[in-house]
């Protein structure tokens, strides 16, 4: 009995102290830091390590070619040297420009996240650090003294699915104590996602607040949804449990999404003061959203004046599965015939999606089909769709 109690009582003292190091302790290697000449420091702490690297969008990236997919430009990578202690040290050789970045570390061939840095996305099933370079268009993404919106998680039963499923819902400042309706922005994520990944790696609700309390956009309700069909909500914030993050789910991109949207639509203009007319509803999103903004557009063009494709997933899955998918050209002259607002199309010059965007703008222009046109540096990046989603609210309702 007394071994037991000895043993017990070692436990108790190691929980305990492991339980104090994580109330009053913390990292003694400051990672990542940034420094008044504007380049960031990172360290990485491993007295056994053989080889140290970074990695991530704070980089120049690099070009990697796919058989059958084409070039992809991805993040680059670089070797931090060792110091004292075993603290392995890279300061960025130039400025590094206002932005929200992702990196990793590669310890010995292995990705790791920053230890010594609490601030973690997920994106899929991929975990990175976060870096927020403030400053230019990146204060857009950053929490200021402003009103803040208010962020929803709302259940509501799907009839296509069969069970009940999840929103992700802002409402803008003073909703809650007002009585006056609002115009509807349906924003939609791309393969893997859901409706937090506008939010956490989009910077969504940081981009409303500010755009607004600068008189930039109009005040709005903003919908995110689950585009993915078969899943209730996010990883872990459902009935399955613990299931890992895949972008190899059903029903994404074969109409099942695009035939339940109007009844996300009924439920929202039931359960929020919204002004419930074409005139004040748009949708946008990116890459697989933005295949889903245009099929959505097209499909219910009384629904929606304003769409925004972000990098959008043109001609990369068989549209012949669906009625939804059918009769393209039709859908879209009928469309244009409805005369809606806006049509906004974003792409990186180095996505791998460019060349279908732009045959698709090259259609629009041998119709005469009114459509804005941007196109950014860089590829199939967070970067990218972070700005358009800041260039296009500003555009809607006004």
């Amino acid at each position: 009995m007394k071994k037991i109690f000895t043993i017990a009582a070692s436990l108790l003292i190691g929980v305990t102290a492991f339980a104090q190091q994580a109330l009053w302790g913390g990292p003694q290697v400051v990672s990542p830091q940034i420094n008044e000449d504007g380049t960031v420091t990172f360290r990485y702490q491993n007295p056994k390590a053989v080889k140290v690297q970074l990695t991530g969008d704070c980089l120049p990236s690099q070009k990697i070619e796919v058989p059958g997919f084409g070039t992809f430009d991805v993040p680059g990578s670089v070797d931090l040297k060792e110091g004292p202690n075993g603290i392995w040290e890279y300061t960025t050789p130039q400025p590094v420009a206002p932005e929200f970045y992702n990196y990793n570390f590669i310890v010995d061939g292995q990705k790791e996240l920053d230890l010594n840095n609490v601030f973690v996305n997920r994106d899929i099933a991929n975990l990175t650090s976060v870096l927020l370079v403030p400053g230019g268009h990146a204060d857009l993404y950053t929490v200021k003294n402003v009103p803040h919106g208010a962020i929803t998680k709302q259940w509501y039963y799907s009839q296509k699915a069969g069970f009940n499923r999840r929103l992700s819902v802002y409402t803008p400042a003073g909703y809650e104590e007002g009585k006056g309706k609002y115009p509807v922005l349906y924003v939609l994520h791309g393969i893997g996602g859901d409706e937090n990944a506008w939010l956490e790696q989009g910077r969504a609700a940081q981009i409303l607040d500010n755009l607004i309390a600068e008189g930039k956009a109009v005040p709005m309700i903003v919908v995110f949804t689950n585009g993915n069909i078969s899943q209730e909500a996010a990883p872990l914030e459902t009935s399955t449990g613990y299931t890992i993050p895949t972008t190899a789910l059903p029903q994404t991109m074969e109409g099942s999404f695009e035939t339940s949207f109007p009844e996300i639509v009924k439920f929202i203009d039931s359960h929020y003061r919204t002004i419930a007319k074409k005139q004040s509803r748009a949708v946008c999103g990116l890459s697989m959203g933005g295949f889903h903004t245009l099929y959505l557009s097209l499909n219910y063009p009384d629904l929606f004046n304003y769409s925004g494709m972000f990098s959008a997933a043109i001609g990369v899955s068989d549209t012949s599965i669906s009625p939804i998918y059918q009769n393209f050209d039709t859908k879209l002259a009928t469309y244009f015939s409805k005369k809606p607002a806006l049509l906004w199309i974003g792409c990186g010059n180095t996505d791998f999606l460019y060349k279908a965007n732009i045959e698709f703008t090259k259609k629009l222009s041998e119709n005469n089909f009114p459509y804005t046109y941007v196109e950014t540096e860089g590829g199939h990046i967070w970067k990218n769709w972070r700005v358009y989603l800041s260039e296009f609210v500003p555009l809607l309702f006004k």
